[in-house]
């Protein structure tokens, strides 16, 4: 066999059996982005975020979530968190506002954003952080588990980490619409076929008990939709009175069907598009 053939051959091995994954240099970057096939950690120049200072109407979430986030970057007990509840509320803007808000007053933590459907593989992830001196923020959005889904049971591995516990510089935080992360007619369904209904889904359900912390946010007024809106023009320098945009306000809401933290945030794009103010 010549050298030419013992190449090719080595060549092919390499693509079965890719290297193991390796850390990457956690100094370029406060946040990143795991993936799978291959294994790698992507840096994330600059967050897509708003400044904390702007997020109206969940200032008690704001202040459980920026408590308990701080706890962990200055190396104290803190609890997994799952933020639940209406869309378009702010929960993943949350997330993203405690972490900067955080490395903004004492600095050094790390997050890392997982896609739902990536979490099997997060057991590999986990061997890497856990082997490093900083402290690392693990964040799943929009989480949830439909019909014959799975995947839920890898979660498990970073809520209670297996025999050998959760990584002490990793915490685990998740947004869903759903508070108990699967639809509820399947929850029904397997009590109402169940020869013990309690114990058909409590494997399940139980997935949410582990999260130490819940956060519900709630639609929210037209008060606070009006608020979220002047705290952006008056951020923004866009100007528009009162009256102005109340009228407006109220109008580009009638026409979404819906009053949220998102839906403010898009007319705000739209007025600041007409009005030749970047954001």
């Amino acid at each position: 066999m010549n050298d030419e053939a013992l190449i090719r051959i080595a060549e092919a091995l390499e693509r079965i059996s890719p290297k193991p994954f390796a850390a990457p240099d956690f100094t370029k970057a406060d946040a990143f982005v795991w993936h799978v096939s291959p294994d790698l950690l992507d840096p994330v120049s600059e967050v897509n975020r708003v400044d904390i200072g702007l997020l109206v109407g969940i200032d008690r979430s704001r202040d459980i979530l920026l408590k308990n986030t701080l706890q962990f970057a200055r190396g104290l007990p803190a609890n997994n968190v799952l933020l639940w509840g209406a869309r378009g509320m702010g929960k993943s803007s949350l997330v993203k506002a405690a972490h900067a808000e955080v490395n903004r007053q004492i600095g050094g933590l790390k997050m890392v954003e997982v896609q739902r459907e990536d979490l099997p593989s997060i057991g590999k992830l986990l061997n890497i952080l856990r082997e490093r001196d900083e402290r690392f923020l693990l964040f799943c959005d929009d989480l949830s588990f439909g019909h014959d889904d799975s995947h839920y049971k890898s979660l498990k591995a970073v809520l209670d980490g297996g025999i050998e516990g959760r990584p002490e510089n990793v915490v685990f935080y998740a947004t869903s619409n759903r508070r108990h992360l699967m639809p509820r007619d399947m929850i029904e369904n397997e009590r109402s076929t169940a020869i013990n209904p309690s114990e058909a889904v409590e494997e399940k359900v139980s997935l949410s008990d582990r999260f130490g912390l819940w956060l519900g946010f709630h639609p929210c007024d037209q008060d606070q939709y009006l608020a979220m809106i002047r705290g952006y023009c008056d951020a923004y320098g866009i100007e528009i009175s009162d009256h102005d945009l109340r009228a407006e306000a109220i109008e580009w809401q009638q026409t979404r069907g819906n009053r949220s933290g998102r839906v403010a945030w898009q007319y705000v794009v739209d007025l600041a598009g007409r009005r030749g103010v970047t954001l």
